[in-house]
């Protein structure tokens, strides 16, 4: 039914768009596609349901024009964003309730309309919901997401401080030394990929058993999706509670993706929800986030004296410095030289006072610019 409301709505819009009329305001559009929709024979449907999630389909309908519309005139910042698109069946669907259109309890949760749902709660709620938003994956897999109100959370002052270099064969590396694998789901299940991937595209599109097929290769994925997120949440939560100051690198994973050789490597491995998962805890518990230039040179520089080596090789995981002889391991390095490029200067010699970068204090809703980078 949200799914409707929206679609019908949209290709309203778009029908006025095409004549040269304003885009209908959104009471007008609730009006003519809830309460005048009911009437109707085709839609009469929608009366089995609450208003709520259909009223607050098209607040997103609106919020998602306003958005465009601020991104074209240029007062939004970040990348630029495209009109609102239609919502496809298979995909994943959201009804949300606010207060008055559900109740929770201790194993059920009311839905207007709809009834007493029994769930299996994730953790506790710390306070009472405003609002809940029933989830449906692709893979007809179906959750609860509430929205409470929290209290900050600081957690205790430490003089810990770490730069982390991101990488693909070595997910993380410490500039204390430290390694992180990562589990590299769809890695370790390329063979399983392909298997289903060939067994969808024989199947005739339309039919019972192509939705079969499609249904286990989207809980493949949606099991690949579950294993990666499990590893970041609970790597970058480590690392904000031992750590005061967290520095990053400002990698355009956008831009290296469209590497063939190298795109399948890092979408595994999810760089860029790491960094996201670490913005939202490090303002969530008060500790302090920086990310440097990604044009820094990180890995062609000597972490002792600070001599330049040049570009090296991605196949070279090890060199020696040609001014004092020392030699480095390439993470471990780079991941030295982000820490004093970002305002630390905790390193063998206490070099960094002189560095030509200055590290910026990353925001949650902050986003990477377009330009091309090489991987190092």
């Amino acid at each position: 039914c949200v799914r409707v409301v929206w679609n019908d709505s949209l290709a309203c819009c778009q029908e006025k768009y095409k004549i040269g009329e304003k885009k209908p305001v959104n009471s007008q559009l609730q009006k003519q596609f809830i309460t005048s929709a009911k009437k109707t024979e085709c839609r009469e449907w929608l009366s089995e349901v609450s208003n709520i999630p259909l009223q607050q389909s098209l607040n997103d309908l609106n919020q998602a024009y306003q958005n465009f519309f601020k991104s074209t005139r240029g007062q939004r910042k970040g990348k630029p964003i495209k009109p609102p698109q239609f919502k496809r069946r298979k995909s994943r669907q959201t009804a949300r309730f606010t207060k008055g259109g559900f109740k929770v309890g201790q194993h059920k949760v009311y839905l207007a309309k709809i009834g007493k749902l029994k769930i299996v709660w994730s953790r506790e709620l710390p306070a009472a919901p405003s609002s809940v938003t029933v989830i449906k994956d692709s893979a007809n897999r179906y959750f609860l997401s509430f929205v409470v109100e929290i209290q900050p959370e600081t957690l205790p002052q430490t003089d810990n401080s770490v730069g982390i270099d991101l990488g693909i064969k070595t997910f993380a590396t410490f500039s204390d030394g430290t390694k992180v694998d990562a589990p590299k789901p769809l890695k370790k299940r390329i063979k399983k990929s392909r298997k289903l991937s060939k067994s969808l595209s024989r199947k005739t599109k339309g039919s019972k058993r192509y939705e079969k097929a499609r249904a286990r290769v989207a809980k493949f994925h949606a099991k690949l999706k579950d294993t990666r997120t499990d590893f970041l949440h609970k790597l970058s939560t480590k690392i904000i509670r031992e750590n005061q100051t967290v520095v990053l690198e400002d990698l355009n994973v956008s831009g290296m993706i469209k590497n063939r050789k190298l795109s399948r490597a890092i979408s595994d491995l999810g760089w860029r929800q790491f960094r996201t998962l670490l913005e939202g805890k490090a303002e969530k518990y008060g500790r302090d986030f920086r990310v440097i230039s990604r044009w820094e040179p990180t890995s062609q520089t000597c972490s002792c004296c600070g001599f330049k080596g040049g570009k090296l090789d991605l196949s070279v995981r090890e060199w020696e410095c040609l001014n004092c002889g020392a030699k480095h391991d390439r993470d471990e390095n780079a991941a030295i030289n982000i820490l004093v490029a970002g305002g630390q200067s905790e390193t063998k010699n206490g070099r960094g006072d002189k560095r030509k970068t200055s590290a910026k204090v990353a925001a949650v809703n902050e986003t990477s610019t377009r330009r091309g980078a090489t991987a190092r």
